[in-house]
């Protein structure tokens, strides 16, 4: 209970339930963190080692979020302790479990995230009628196909380019954790003249410092292997992307995954981060101190929840992008100018404007 009362503040968590689910063999915990704004809104993580503490961590960052994206929704979390890889029929098993267990929390509507996507949230929505990140063939918007939070991410490093962080033409990309989100990045990265230098994912990593076509990776990923099956490149261990020489990283793997032991092996000057809070809180302090640019998790990933919020709005694919760059373009562009003013990093900045955000929402509540 510790680890609760101490991430626990005058903003939430508003609610939080544990799952166990003996005869389906998962646990699960669900955070509603803040509903100021709205219902709920995040996607539920499918891992073998998920934990309170991250839970917590990331239903706070969704409640940043989608405040500072401007959504009419709180944040939420949920994480399902189980491995992603299972058959798919044992798989549509667990997630229909867990969409009846949490049927009665009107408060929080389920997306996709690390280890789920759309055909799981079409199991949930059978279930519950409260998804988004739907098929197509059930009025969605397939948020991970069409590369939402990847485009996102461009729009991202192309404000951050007014600020002298990184011209993108020409620039050397490294992601780490080429998947629904990195390789939508790299790609979209791409037709902005980037170079894809260096991939990794839970197997391992590629490096070629004359470029990898992002297409024939993407393509290899398709088919269920890892980056180092595409025959190109030097193979090294997954680790290494962090210290690859290139101009943008994106972190788009797990929690914390740049931090105090290697965030002096990053050789970028823009770092966008694509995954949830991927990098430590004093990693991001020795970053802005080197002078590298770090466009904030809630700031430059947005562009996957604002897709989210759109399509349970009822809203269309064209307007879901035009909202991602209008939004992740202003946002970015607030941020790094009060960085700047203030003298504070991004990160300071982007929680501040945030919580301003949530407390003004607060504030228009009958009971606050």
């Amino acid at each position: 209970m510790d680890e609760l009362f101490t991430l626990a503040d005058d903003l939430g968590p508003d609610k939080i339930i544990h799952i166990h689910k003996p005869a389906v063999g998962f646990k699960a915990i669900l955070v509603v963190d803040n509903v100021a704004a709205g219902p709920s809104i995040g996607g539920a993580r499918m891992a073998p080692d998920v934990t309170l503490s991250e839970c917590l961590r990331l239903a706070r960052a969704m409640t940043l979020k989608n405040a500072a994206s401007g959504l009419a929704h709180g944040g939420g979390k949920a994480v399902i302790k189980a491995d992603p890889a299972m058959p798919s029929e044992q798989k549509e098993q667990l997630i229909r479990a867990f969409a009846r267990a949490i049927a009665q929390i009107s408060d929080y509507v389920v997306g996709p995230d690390m280890g789920t996507n759309e055909q799981c949230m079409a199991w949930a929505h059978d279930e519950i009628r409260r998804a988004v990140g739907l098929p197509r063939v059930l009025g969605g918007i397939p948020l991970d196909e069409i590369g939402a939070t990847g485009f996102g991410l461009a729009i991202a490093a192309d404000a951050a380019e007014l600020f002298g962080a990184v011209k993108l033409d020409g620039a050397r990309l490294a992601v780490q954790g080429f998947g629904a989100v990195g390789h939508h990045a790299a790609r979209f990265l791409a037709e902005r003249g980037v170079r894809l230098v260096a991939a990794a994912d839970s197997h391992g990593c590629v490096i070629d410092p004359a470029g990898i076509d992002v297409e024939l990776l993407s393509a290899v990923k398709a088919d269920g292997r890892s980056v180092i099956d595409a025959g190109v490149g030097t193979v090294a261990v997954r680790e290494a992307v962090i210290g690859v020489d290139c101009d943008i990283l994106i972190p788009a793997a797990r929690p914390d995954a740049i931090h105090e032991g290697n965030v002096d092996d990053i050789k970028a000057q823009l770092v966008l981060e694509g995954a949830n809070i991927p990098t430590t809180t004093d990693a991001e302090k020795n970053l802005h101190q080197r002078g590298v640019v770090v466009v904030p998790d809630f700031i430059a990933n947005a562009g996957g929840v604002i897709c989210a919020a759109i399509e349970f709005g009822g809203g269309s694919e064209p307007l879901a992008f035009a909202a991602i760059e209008d939004r992740i373009r202003r946002n970015t562009t607030l941020v790094l100018e009060r960085a700047s003013s203030e003298g504070q990093t991004p990160r300071a900045a982007a929680d501040a404007m945030a919580l301003e955000r949530v407390r003004a929402a607060t504030a228009l509540r009958r009971f606050g």
